[in-house]
């Protein structure tokens, strides 16, 4: 494995120094090639974007129907499981500092509660975190942050339950390499209650969308954007975009090849160093404007039910916040269970109940804190249609509005974001590609070259309609996926009172951490 990642590094240094060498005729050849791919994906899958995203006039605004699909599910298993996001917090963090954990035990799986989560946290806190917030805010103005907190709340519940899910119907080889998701879960859950069919084809629907995904908006658009924002911050021409990815690819590929355990023990480090980043660069804004922080609450709170200078009003700043917050957290697509199934436990609820925190993390901390930065800086003023600063530069231009060197941290936490990012979800396709061709060294490998190829094309040119498709292809897991869950909720809710009376009854020890 250690020569495997030696040949790979060097390949990539010695190629990259050639590209440079020849940068303009390979960034022309690129180009040249991108613009016809592009133009593909533009004729041949925009009626696919156009139907994931379709829209429905309410009011004066547009309601993306695939933001109510997700929403719902959110309210339903809300509702079903009795609160749960709220009624069983403690019982989450208890979990995850080894509470209910026998450390004399010898449990299937690759990784720990805390290693699970946050790889499931590294793959959805990113740029959406920056740049979509600022989107949102744009268009939505401050009000929009209140629908995104309410949002991020009630999808808890739907983490809740695929990641239950994705640990009781995980398929664990010889080796102890775990397999699980969705694709396990729809085909075997389903098909113990007599639905087979309906379970297997949701299965590899599901699967081949995640693939698409993973290669898009898990890879190309991180790659793309990190490159963007170190030209911002640093001058770099846009054109080094192949140093930049091959850079990108190497340090994917050093960790992806590693397996499950090698991507754990990377995030683990990574994430919780990443949101102190972040978040600390936050604090520091809101510490220094400390009078502004009264002002900024009452403008989100008012904002959201009159959404005043708001294309569309009160219906438009609710739009906004809630197709953020699930655009930001991914609860409902399905993505979390696969890195959630990796877990060491013999309890599927456990895992279930820890995962419930990445919604809260990911939208009602980091997500909050990107729009009280935003509308402390005054920055974002109506009327809120999006034609002034938007997305990242709105963003960026707010923590630079406090002290110019967070231009340089900001760049900084983007690219560990984007970095974070693609590590995660070259572990979700990877599940995808061997659930559909089968598991095995050299399948695995196949699709880990393949997956830091397409860095090096991400970071090197623009894919406009491709960046769609994809994007369009993880939200068309949520399709898949929240069907099937509505047929195995209760098969979760089961797990849930077993375990909740077995701690109570004692039969669970505790471990007095």
């Amino acid at each position: 494995m250690k020569n495997i990642r030696a040949l790979f590094l060097g390949f990539i240094l010695l190629f990259s120094s050639t590209a440079f060498a020849e940068e303009g005729s390979f960034n022309q050849t690129i180009s040249n090639l991108s613009q016809s791919i592009d133009g593909f994906f533009n004729e041949y899958t925009g009626w696919f974007v156009g139907l994931i995203f379709k829209s429905v006039p309410v009011g004066e605004a547009n309601f993306p129907i695939i933001v109510g699909w997700l929403l719902l599910a959110a309210l339903i298993f809300t509702v079903y499981f009795g609160f749960v996001q709220f009624k069983r917090v403690g019982m989450a963090i208890d979990i995850i500092r080894g509470k209910y954990t026998d450390p004399n035990s010898k449990e299937d799986g690759e990784v720990s509660h805390f290693q699970a989560l946050a790889t499931a946290l590294s793959g959805t806190v990113g740029l959406g975190n920056i740049a979509g917030v600022g989107a949102a805010l744009a268009i939505g103005g401050p009000g929009a942050t209140f629908w995104m907190i309410l949002c991020g709340l009630l999808g808890m519940a739907s983490k809740f339950c695929e990641c239950t899910l994705g640990v009781k119907y995980r398929t664990i080889l010889p080796s102890g390499v775990v397999s699980g998701g969705p694709m396990y879960y729809l085909s075997q859950g389903l098909s113990e209650r007599g639905m087979g069919g309906l379970g297997k084809a949701l299965a590899i629907g599901f699967a081949l969308m995640c693939i698409l995904g993973s290669l898009g908006g898990g890879n190309m658009f991180q790659a793309n954007q990190a490159h963007a924002m170190l030209t911002y911050a640093f001058d770099i021409p846009s054109e080094y975009g192949i140093i930049t990815g091959f850079v990108l690819a190497g340090l994917v590929f050093s960790v992806i090849v590693g397996g499950m355990p090698s991507i754990a023990s990377v995030t683990e480090r990574v994430v919780p160093w990443m949101a102190a980043l972040y978040i600390g660069m936050a604090l520091i804004v809101i510490g220094s404007n400390l009078d502004q922080v009264g002002p900024a609450f009452n403008a989100i709170f008012t904002g959201a039910f009159t959404g005043e200078g708001v294309v569309g009003g009160f219906i438009g700043a609710l739009i906004q916040g809630l197709k953020r917050a699930t655009f930001s957290n991914e609860a409902g697509v399905g993505s979390a269970a696969i890195a959630h199934s990796a877990v060491k436990t013999k309890e599927p609820i456990t895992e279930g109940l820890v995962s419930l925190l990445e919604p809260f993390v990911d939208t009602v901390v980091i997500c909050t804190m990107t729009a009280l930065v935003i509308t402390i800086a005054g920055l974002n003023t109506g009327p809120f249609d999006g034609s002034g600063l938007t997305g990242v530069t709105l963003t960026a231009a707010s923590f630079t509005e406090t002290a110019g060197f967070f231009k340089y941290t900001l760049a900084l936490a983007v690219i560990m974001f984007a970095f974070s990012t693609m590590i995660s979800w070259s572990y979700y396709g990877l599940k995808a590609w061997t659930y559909l061709f089968g598991e095995g060294k050299a399948t695995e490998l196949v699709f880990k070259v393949m997956f830091c190829v397409f860095v090096v094309i991400g970071a090197t040119i623009q894919f406009g309609a491709v960046i769609d498709f994809s994007d369009a292809a993880i939200f068309a897991m949520s399709i898949f996926n929240i069907l099937g869950l509505y047929f195995l909720m209760p098969v979760v809710k089961k797990e849930l009172q077993s375990f909740v009376a077995r701690v109570k009854s004692g039969e669970i020890k505790t471990y007095g951490k």
